[in-house]
This record gives C-alpha cells, sequence and structure tokens, in this order.
C-alpha cells in the first residue's frame, strides 16, 4: 500500500496495490495488518456504510461531536471529489482543508481522522461510495458544517449549475457559528 501524505498531517490518501490482467483485477480494500503498518494508526472499523448517488449530488459536510467517525472511504463505482474539513479545536489546522478524486479506476482510499467533517460531490453520472468508520451513526450528535462556507474556502469542481443538496446540507452551519470537536483527538 502507498501512503501520500496531504498538506493536513492526519489526512492520508492510500492506493492499494492493485493486480490486474485480462480476466480484470483483484486488491485487497482493507487489512487491519497492512492499514496499521503503511500509516502507523490503529482503528477498530465497526460500521461498514454504501451510498449510490447521481451526477452533482452533494452530500455533506458531515461530523457528530461525540462519537466522532473517523472514515476509511473509495469509490467502486463513478468518480466523486472527496472532502475533509478538521473541526478539533485547538488543532493547528483547524477550519482547513483537504480534498482528492476517488473513482473507480484510481482505486484510491481516503482516510478522514475523527474530529473532521466530510461530504463529497459526485462527478459521474452515478457513484457507489463505501465507507467504513470507526464509531457508530448517532444522529443525536450529528451536525453539518455549510459546504460552500466563504471562510473554508473549498474548492469544488465546477459543475453546470447548482449541486443537489439534501435539506440537511442546504442549512449548513458556517464554520464561525458551527459546534466543533471540544478537543483534538488522537492521531
Amino acid at each position: 500500500m502507498n501512503v501520500i501524505e496531504t498538506k493536513i498531517p492526519e489526512v492520508l490518501i492510500l492506493e492499494p496495490r492493485v493486480f490486474g490482467d485480462e480476466r480484470g483485477f483483484f486488491l485487497e480494500s482493507y487489512n487491519k495488518k497492512t492499514f496499521e503498518k503503511a500509516t502507523g494508526l490503529s482503528r477498530n472499523f465497526v460500521q461498514d456504510n454504501h451510498s449510490c448517488s447521481g451526477r452533482y449530488v452533494l452530500r455533506g459536510l458531515h461530523y457528530q461531536l461525540q462519537q466522532p467517525q473517523g472514515k476509511l472511504v473509495r469509490v467502486v463505482r463513478g468518480e466523486v471529489f472527496d472532502v475533509a474539513v478538521d473541526l478539533r479545536q485547538g488543532s493547528a489546522t483547524f477550519g482547513q482543508w483537504e480534498g482528492c478524486i476517488l473513482n473507480a479506476e484510481n482505486k484510491r482510499l481516503f482516510w478522514i481522522p475523527e474530529g473532521f467533517a466530510h461530504g463529497f460531490l459526485v462527478l459521474s453520472d452515478v457513484a457507489e461510495f463505501l465507507y467504513k468508520a470507526t464509531d457508530y451513526y448517532a444522529p443525536q450528535y450529528e451536525r453539518t458544517l455549510l459546504w460552500n462556507d466563504p471562510d473554508i474556502g473549498i474548492t469544488w469542481p465546477t459543475i453546470s449549475g447548482e449541486p443537489i443538496l439534501s435539506e440537511k446540507d442546504r442549512l449548513g452551519s458556517p464554520l464561525k457559528t458551527a459546534e466543533t470537536v471540544l478537543t483534538e483527538l488522537q492521531k
């Protein structure tokens, strides 16, 4: 597994080893020992999620105040622009974001640590998105950060028209008034 560091040290892009021939390909999408050796992180994933979305759907930016979820994400069909925003109070990178393209062709994984808001914009006709989470979904603690907050300044890919948003995502809080994670979490 190849690890690509980002400008936020805890956020990582992972490239699995892909074995391919005329029949297709094989890759190990997750192996606890390989993940720990490559990243230095020991995590216990407790929940897997799978979403399917159409072109220009923007999901996020979601996070949980308590039971924060670290997420290991990947796309198995289509393409998305995936984003993580640091919401850990006291962090040197608080309010900063990192983004990358995930698609079925590059087979990359994106590690979003606990204490980060997460979201993605679908760039293909359809995208199937897989998440491994380190804690359970807790709707009572879930919050939404405003996807287009100018104080964060995410450079979303240009699309035709406006993104398709849920009501919850349309009404997200700007960073200035958002509830954030109270303490910096362990790496």
